[in-house]
């Protein structure tokens, strides 16, 4: 292994940039239809429950449910 990291190829840039931009419009889309299926009433949102925390902590002690 070398001390410093070999700088990538434009095609190794280019493949990310196209990969997140693929994915950041497959979110966008999944979001919308969600959003639109619940304005439309198919589905409803669940509420929030409050219950009891997984863990608790007071200092460097922490206990959790087993």
């Amino acid at each position: 292994m070398t001390a410093s990291a070999r700088p990538r190829s434009a095609f190794r840039r280019f493949e990310r940039w196209l990969v997140g931009l693929v994915f950041a419009v497959m979110a966008f889309v999944v979001e919308k239809a969600v959003l639109r299926s619940i304005r439309r009433g198919r589905v409803k949102p669940r509420p929030a429950e409050l219950g009891e925390p997984l863990a608790t902590s007071s200092g460097s002690d922490v206990s959790g449910q087993v």
